[in-house]
């Protein structure tokens, strides 16, 4: 999942905080990018602005560094989640999540979801961290149910979150293939009224 409200995030290279939350920040971008298999530590390094030999002070291997991108995606969706919890009603959060997707809709276009594209990747192999990213996920969707339970809808809350994701996460396959943010946008809507229906 995309995490952010920004429209087109500038993606300057990181220069605040830790070397390790630098590197994590940078792997989990370069993989959004570039993904896991063509992604080199020292593309890693580069994006962190860290020299190369440092990064093995913190992170011995590539999986390592895929394991800190995936904290990334966690953290940035708990700052998304209490951003979202500070609003008035669950209509208007589940609708503040679609916002923050749509207006990234640019670099889904030209990536594909984060979240989405890094499960896809990752499914192939065998190393477990699939399901680490999984629970991730499962975050996202829990989070969305309580919205669509407090909404009334406590008989298919369940249903209806699954159904929300997968739409989100289809549209960002469409966009990314036929490389149209305008595809986004029209789901985006179309998600919207259907949010309202349910109020």
């Amino acid at each position: 999942m995309t995490y952010s409200g920004s429209a087109e995030p500038s993606r300057p290279k990181a220069k605040r905080g830790s070397k390790r939350e630098r590197l994590a920040s940078a792997a989990a971008q370069v993989l959004h990018e570039q993904g896991v298999e063509k992604t080199t530590i020292a593309d890693i390094a580069r994006a962190a602005d860290v020299p190369l030999g440092n990064v093995y002070y913190y992170f011995k291997t590539k999986d390592q560094l895929v394991e800190a991108a995936i904290d990334a995606h966690a953290q940035g969706l708990a700052g998304l989640i209490a951003a979202l919890d500070a609003l008035p009603t669950p209509q208007d959060r589940l609708k503040a999540l679609l916002s923050g997707w749509v207006g990234r809709r640019e670099l889904t276009a030209r990536y594909g979801c984060p979240t989405g594209s890094l499960a896809s990747e990752l499914d192939k192999r065998d190393d477990g961290l699939d399901q680490t990213l999984a629970k991730v996920m499962r975050v996202l969707l829990d989070w969305a149910e309580q919205q669509f339970h407090a909404l009334g809808r406590t008989a298919d809350a369940r249903e209806l979150a699954v159904a929300l994701i997968a739409s989100y996460q289809g549209i960002s396959l469409l966009t990314n293939t036929f490389r149209d943010p305008e595809l986004m946008a029209v789901e985006g809507r179309r998600l919207e009224r259907w949010i309202d229906s349910l109020a």
